[in-house]
């Protein structure tokens, strides 16, 4: 543009007599102008963005000072301040921030401008040292970079304790990793430190399942975890979850050496320097504890209801032991007059009504004795009586229909587990809808097809020791066999003048080739232990299980698929998984996974090798079934975004601007 104007000047000082030419040239310049502007203005729209403010920023924020200092002694402030370099603020302070010894009353924490403050509310312990752990909780105003792994540490005393333990803790019957619980450490070693004191020093765990606990004087100790849900830092509610340790935990350290491999910028596959650092580890750092729920539950009669005339129903909070009872109105002291069921734990008991002359009593008054917890904790036998109302709903007029039509049949409802391709080590279950009056083999037919018809197949058949409506139908199926399952019309009658309604059902049981067989050699276990190994899909739920025998478990018959497994130590040989209790010293029995998964293939034999110690316990359980999967914090990088927005459009390739319309840019 310079250059137009200095030409555009020159020509104008010309003499007159050159006007003619000086007139053909403005003319070419007022072209020439006209071009130059259109070109400018392509370039600028193809360059349309925000002006850039430089890199972002993705570095935490940095401690300038602290008041008191780092390490400080001889502290008698109840307030702390830390200055930082930049404007800060503090996310989920009472979820991040851990304050050890720990506080009776939460600290008031804030942030204010490039300073943050805390004050704490307890008086300060004589000779103690004190640890504030920000853990990541402290992010820069603006990008929220973190900044992680932060505490500061001072003592009201001379000394400074500076010793350190960490670990994780774990689900006891699962091995889910447990976050957010609480754990601690007495030098107290007797037993009642963790049921009537406050932990001298705790830590949290994170997403991970992972704790440290900062601060440790040197001495011997004991651990615990702690699912604290009134906040007192001790184990007084059986409904809290808690982990402990045997063994005695000594605090040491030790120095070791670090290598780290510092790659070559240009070429990353070349060596560029190996450096060689000494840093001091505190120990032990491998700690494991399984936490649990105590099979001490506090018991009493949660409801009771009569849901239909001739139905009884009792609830109770816990497993407890078969309650007694009697009827006081109508009264009888007799057993004749209902058919119990009950769930396995006793925690469910329904009573059917059998005799008419009691279930049309409007309210039924019975004696009940069942054990009962008091406020402190101690099992008793409670008596007490109960009330069982009934009202009959009203009864509603038919509408007159001048077409005749016959009253629909109730029937007595009969289900089962068959399905049209039933699995071959599945026995058939039938449950009746109501209890009957007398169950007869002879109306069940089970036919199997032979010479295209049908003959009998033999069987047995078996009631269920805790519901009688229930029973299970049992025998060696033929691999691809077709059958029909069969009961007579009107075979059986309820108590309540229901009868059945005739039932038949064709099946195929599946081949042998539609299954996989899995065996698996297990290495590491106790010799005079009883061990189950039980199968998992991929919700982590049981479906199968057996007892180990010469250190092998067999599965025959497994559906093609995906399937994990898991094992536990049955100390008690009550053939489950039992939990710990605390007052009993008794530890939850041992779980172990395998730490791949079992791919089942139809027709194959699958041989599998597992010794329960090579993985350690954190790192056995499949992420895959893993349902506290750690938190995965995912940082942009700004910087990157930035270069390739300025590399677009520099390119003229800005992806927020369209040329559709433009009639520049669409040329």
């Amino acid at each position: 543009m310079k250059n137009i104007v200095f030409l555009w000047s020159f020509i104008f000082n010309h003499s007159v007599k050159e006007k003619l030419m000086r007139d053909n040239l403005l003319s070419f310049l007022t072209i020439l102008f006209f071009i130059v502007l259109t070109i400018s203005m392509m370039h600028s729209c193809a360059n349309m963005a925000s002006p850039s403010g430089g890199l972002y920023d993705e570095n935490p924020p940095v401690v300038l000072k602290a008041i008191p200092e780092f390490n400080s002694t001889n502290v008698d402030k109840q307030t702390i301040e830390i200055f930082f370099d930049e404007n800060i603020k503090i996310e989920k302070p009472s979820e991040k921030i851990i304050i050890t010894p720990p506080q009776q009353n939460f600290p008031e924490i804030s942030a204010v401008g490039r300073k943050v403050v805390v004050k704490l509310k307890d008086d300060l312990i004589p000779n103690t040292t004190y640890t504030v752990d920000f853990t990541d909780a402290i992010v820069d105003n603006n990008e929220g970079n973190p900044l992680e792994n932060f505490s500061i540490s001072f003592s009201t005393g001379d000394q400074l304790d500076t010793l350190a333990i960490a670990g994780n803790v774990l689900e006891a019957e699962n091995l889910e990793p447990v976050s957010g619980i609480y754990v601690g450490i007495h030098s107290n070693l007797e037993d009642t430190a963790f049921t009537k004191s406050r932990f001298q020093r705790i830590g949290r765990t994170d997403s991970k399942g992972r704790f440290t606990i900062k601060g440790i004087a040197p001495g011997r100790y004991k651990i615990y975890a702690l699912n604290d849900l009134n906040r007192d830092y001790k184990y007084d509610n059986p409904a809290e979850a808690i982990a402990f340790l045997d063994s005695i935990i000594v605090p040491f350290t030790v120095q070791e050496t670090r290598t780290d491999t510092i790659f070559n910028k240009k070429d990353t596959t070349q060596i560029d320097t190996i450096k060689t650092t000494q840093f001091t580890r505190f120990l032990p750092d491998d700690i494991v504890l399984r936490s649990f729920i105590s099979d001490f539950q506090r018991q009493y009669l949660q409801k009771h209801e009569r849901p239909e005339q001739y139905k009884l129903s009792m609830f109770f909070a816990a497993p407890t032991s078969k309650p007694t009872f009697r009827l006081l109105i109508p009264e009888r002291n007799d057993t004749s007059w209902y058919v119990e069921e009950r769930s396995v734990n006793n925690d469910s008991i329904t009573l059917w009504i059998t005799d008419s002359t009691v279930y049309k009593t409007d309210s039924i008054l019975m004696l009940v004795n069942y054990v009962r917890t008091d406020s402190l904790n101690q099992n008793y036998i409670d008596t007490d009586t109960l009330r069982f109302n009934f009202r009959k709903p009203r009864e509603t007029k038919p509408k007159d229909d001048k077409k005749d039509k016959k009253d629909d049949i109730q029937y007595l409802r009969i289900t089962s587990n068959i399905q049209a391709n039933h699995e071959i080590y599945q026995p058939i279950r039938i449950e009746f809808e109501q209890p009957v009056i007398q169950f007869d083999t002879a109306h069940i037919k089970l036919l199997r097809m032979v010479d295209s018809s049908y003959v009998a197949s033999p069987y047995s058949i078996e009631k269920d020791s805790l519901n009688s409506r229930k029973y299970v139908l049992r025998t060696r199926w033929a691999p691809g066999g077709q059958y029909r399952f069969e009961i007579d019309s009107a075979a059986y009658t309820s108590y309540y003048g229901l009868w059945n309604n005739k039932v038949s059902q064709d099946f195929t049981v599946k081949k042998l080739d539609q299954y996989g067989n899995l065996l698996i050699t297990i290495s590491g276990l106790p010799d005079d232990k009883d061990v189950y190994v039980e199968l998992l899909d991929k919700n982590d739920k049981p479906f199968r299980k057996t007892l180990v025998k010469n250190n092998e478990a067999i599965f025959m018959d497994l559906n093609p698929g995906t399937i994990y497994a898991r094992l536990f130590i049955d100390e008690n040989r009550d053939g489950k998984w039992t939990t710990g209790n605390y007052e009993k010293k008794r530890q939850p029995e041992v779980v172990y996974y395998y730490p791949r998964y079992f791919e089942i293939r139809a027709y194959t034999d699958h041989e599998e090798i597992w010794n329960v110690n090579e993985t350690p316990l954190i790192k056995q359980k499949p992420l895959e079934i893993t349902k506290n999967k750690p938190e995965v914090k995912k940082r942009r990088n700004l910087n990157e975004q930035s270069t390739r927005q300025n590399q677009q459009n520099d390119s003229g390739m800005n992806p927020g601007r369209s040329t559709q319309n433009n009639p520049f840019l669409s040329r």
